[in-house]
């Protein structure tokens, strides 16, 4: 599976994005897809999941602010992030991952995308 991450870009506090994740292959909605963020000098952080389309999970600091989707039909899953804050601003990863289990590390995951940058002024 290849991914491709995009929407990434410059907001201010309070703005909105949607960020984008393509994915190759046939088997996608077999694959549980995760966002993770990665800030300057910080660990790679679990930001949100899904599994199908009724079944999401969110990090408490994005929790009522983000709502992850996903679109079998076009490969694609989403990140729609409202009410931005600074401390938003992180390089977003997409990724991929088969089988049940848990998702909130990195290492649970089996395909990754290249990043999209979020920067959030104040």
């Amino acid at each position: 599976v290849q991914l491709q991450a995009s929407g990434g870009g410059l907001v201010q506090a309070g703005g909105s994005l949607r960020l984008s994740c393509a994915a190759s292959g046939r088997t996608f909605s077999s694959y549980g897809m995760g966002w993770f963020r990665q800030a300057p000098g910080k660990e790679r952080e679990f930001v949100a999941f899904i599994r199908s389309i009724s079944s999401t999970y969110y990090a408490d600091s994005v929790k009522g602010r983000f709502t992850i989707s996903r679109d079998n039909a076009k490969n694609t899953v989403y990140l729609q992030m409202n009410s931005l804050k600074p401390e938003d601003t992180a390089v977003y990863y997409c990724a991929a991952r088969r089988g049940w289990g848990t998702f909130g590390e990195a290492y649970e995951y089996d395909y990754w995308g290249q990043g999209t940058q979020v920067t959030v002024s104040s």
